[in-house]
């Protein structure tokens, strides 16, 4: 008994030296790969406020809502690792003595109990997650697809095998008279089965399951530690200060607005491009020119895959899986760091896409819709990333797509992407039974109104969201709401331009709508598009535009609650199926008011499978709407097929892109229009316009 134990002693001993050696020399590597990118700043406080976002997102688990079997699964097993910690702890002392147990709290109930209820669950959980894999795993595209699968099953190997071990000793302690079964309630039938086994022997078990508890968690250490890329493994470190450091502080995923362009960490201006130095960079063109906090997220990736499985490119048959994207960088930031720290310069200068670290295919599939970001459980903000590597292929290389070339030279001609002139915004206006005031022809400043009417370019140019601003017009006319607009001196926000990487173009555009708010005199604001919507009220702030900024169905809601607009007695709008703009919904969490509307209009409201935060994207943002798909299925199409298939006379919406995205995708889904018929696609306010009253 004394060889055993003093060889297992020394086994053990040798492994934990070498386990912790390797582990930290990764963890060293990673810092590096981590610490390489650019400043973030506004990442690192307030503390308190931080640290209690850490501990909600850690013990809520709230990013798995949708999944509340993943999520009892994998938050039994996070919380396993503290508290097991302290039987590996006993392990040792299990070597030299099979019945030693910890000072104080060895034998203390309560945490016995705690003890063994963790293993049981954590057993339970990790079969769980073990079974859901392979489940998966077998489908076709599943979230798992491109996932490491080889170290996911080291990770949930080593998992089960620590907790079997767990469980095993706590039965063996009890045989060998640890106590009653009052300390051991759900292992002492364990030792019971060790009845028969003589009382030597069983000391020999506990000292070589000790052994092997060990000897698998070392091993675990080594593997990890000699791949800083094993992000499955190292997300639990590396999680904490994700969330930690996620761009908003009240746990809001990071959408919205985007983050600006940082030169040398200051925010690019405009107006100071020419006195730029000559090497300077506008967005990301190798690894390094990332953010600190960006190399931390790729880092951290899970490969968990929800992002995947909810992205609408990677649904539809496109090359972006912004699992892949994150996997890449992860891959290419492990590869440079050394690199960087042998030589001391500060680029290995290796073009993501030019190299084909990012595929140009599924750098521009991106629709920027968020739901990568909104899905993903350690706060990777996909978006911000892909945004930035947009930003110098566009700036720096004039690589993007041909169809945008027109669009850029539009925006920055006319002032809209359609490149219509100024004077036909108020088109849309011709034939109402009322005049449109306009600011500084009608009225002398938006202060004298209680509205100021953003039209936005496609209220103002493209036909079918010319008569939701007619609609808008007519209910705010009808409520006695006084508006204005700006008429032709309106512009283009900036969001096709900023998302399609051109932040020159944007702060051009942004800048002149700013100044002419701000000299019209705008403090309250109401738009029709969701992503004027979202640039108003998120971006311009970055400019200095500070407005008050509603969207149409959050202040007609009002209106209907306040009854100065009244559902018309027997009016139904029959059964309506509502589609979710992700500028309004993910990206600014307005889902309620549409759908109240809705209601109010006698609308009888029939979900989709895909709704609220999970809503399916339409296709047309990040400037999808002025780029062609020509890879796989159209994402507008099968947003909408999903909608016909709900059975839905209506396609409600709040937004004009949406509005002709699935406009076309009813036209082009495959349906019996003779039988069914074809369901009508409109804005909420169309089709409130005809059911409800001035008060």
């Amino acid at each position: 008994m004394t060889v055993l134990r003093l060889s297992c002693l020394t086994l053990v001993l040798l492994s934990t030296v070498v386990g912790v050696a390797v582990f930290l020399r990764g963890a060293v590597r990673l810092t590096g790969a981590i610490t390489m990118g650019r400043p973030a700043p506004g990442r690192s406080g307030p503390v308190l406020r931080r640290v209690g976002l850490v501990l909600r997102e850690m013990l809520g688990h709230g990013r798995f809502q949708h999944t509340p079997v993943v999520k009892i699964a994998h938050w039994t097993v996070m919380v396993s690792f503290p508290i097991l910690f302290f039987t590996l702890v006993t392990g040792y002392g299990q070597i030299v003595d099979p019945a030693w147990s910890l000072p104080l709290i060895g034998h203390l109930p309560p945490w016995e109990w705690l003890t063994e209820a963790i293993a049981w669950l954590s057993l339970a959980g990790i079969l769980a997650l073990i079974g859901l894999r392979i489940r998966l795993s077998r489908r076709p595209a599943s979230r798992f697809t491109g996932s490491n699968t080889a170290q996911a099953a080291v990770v949930e190997g080593t998992v089960l095998a620590v907790v079997l071990a767990v469980l095993l000793l706590r039965g063996l302690e009890y045989r060998l008279g640890g106590g009653s079964a009052w300390h051991f309630p759900t292992t002492a039938w364990i030792g019971d089965l060790f009845a028969p086994v003589p009382t030597a022997t069983v000391e020999a078990l506990v000292v070589l399951c000790a052994t092997v508890k060990i000897l698998v968690s070392m091993s675990w250490f080594v593997i990890v530690g000699s791949r800083p890329t094993m992000g499955i493994a190292w997300h639990r470190f590396l999680a904490v200060v994700n969330v930690y450091a996620q761009r908003y502080d009240d746990g809001r995923p990071a959408l919205g607005p985007l983050e600006p362009i940082r030169v040398d960490g200051a925010e690019l201006d405009v107006a100071a491009l020419e006195s730029l130095p000559e090497d300077a960079r506008l967005g990301a063109r190798a690894v390094e020119d990332l953010s600190w906090k960006q190399l931390l997220d790729v880092a951290t990736c899970t490969e968990c895959g929800r992002c995947q499985d909810q992205c609408p490119a990677w649904a539809t048959g496109k090359p972006l899986s912004p699992k892949r994207v994150v996997m890449a960088l992860r891959d290419q930031a492990a590869a440079t760091a050394p690199y960087l720290t042998a030589t001391g310069s500060g680029h290995v200068d290796v073009d993501l896409v030019a190299s084909g670290v990012i595929d140009a295919d599924a750098l521009w599939a991106c629709t920027t819709c968020g739901a990568c970001v909104q899905q993903c459980p350690v706060d990777i903000e996909h978006v911000d990333t892909i945004v930035d590597i947009r930003r110098y292929q566009t700036l720096m290389e004039s690589a993007f797509p041909a169809e945008l070339a027109g669009t850029f030279t539009q925006l920055e001609r006319r002032g809209n992407p359609w490149g219509l002139p100024a004077r036909q915004r108020l088109n849309w206006a011709k034939g109402l039974d009322f005049d449109v005031p306009v600011v500084g022809a009608d009225v002398t400043s938006a202060a004298d109104v209680d509205y100021l009417f953003w039209v936005g370019c496609a209220g103002s140019f493209e036909e079918k969201a010319m008569r939701t601003t007619r609609a808008v017009a007519e209910l705010l006319h009808a409520a006695g709401v006084s508006f204005a607009v700006l008429g032709d001196g309106e512009g283009c926000t900036g969001d096709p331009a900023r998302r399609a990487g051109n932040e020159v173009l944007f702060q051009m555009l942004a800048s002149a709508n700013v100044e002419t708010l701000n000299q019209a005199g705008a403090t309250a604001v109401v738009v029709t598009c969701a992503h004027c919507f979202n640039t108003l009220s998120r971006e311009y702030p970055q400019l200095g535009g500070h407005y008050d900024v509603v969207h149409h169905t959050e202040l007609l809601n009002r209106l209907v609650a306040e009854q100065r607009l009244i559902p018309v007695e027997g009016a139904d709008l029959g059964n309506v199926t509502y589609h979710d703009p992700c500028y309004l919904g993910r990206h600014n969490q307005v889902y309620s008011p549409p759908r109240e509307l809705l209601a109010a209009a006698g609308a009888q409201v029939t979900e989709m499978p895909r709704h609220r935060e999970r809503s399916f994207c339409c296709g047309a943002g990040g400037a999808r709407m002025w780029i062609e798909e020509s890879i796989g299925t159209r994402i507008g199409t099968a947003r909408a097929q999903e909608a016909i298939d709900t059975g839905a006379e209506v396609i409600a919406t709040a937004c004009p892109f949406c509005t002709v995205m699935l406009h076309d995708g009813v036209a082009a889904a495959e349906l019996d229009r003779e039988s069914i018929g074809v369901p009508e696609v409109a804005d909420i306010a169309v089709l409130l316009a005809g059911r409800v009253r001035g008060a």
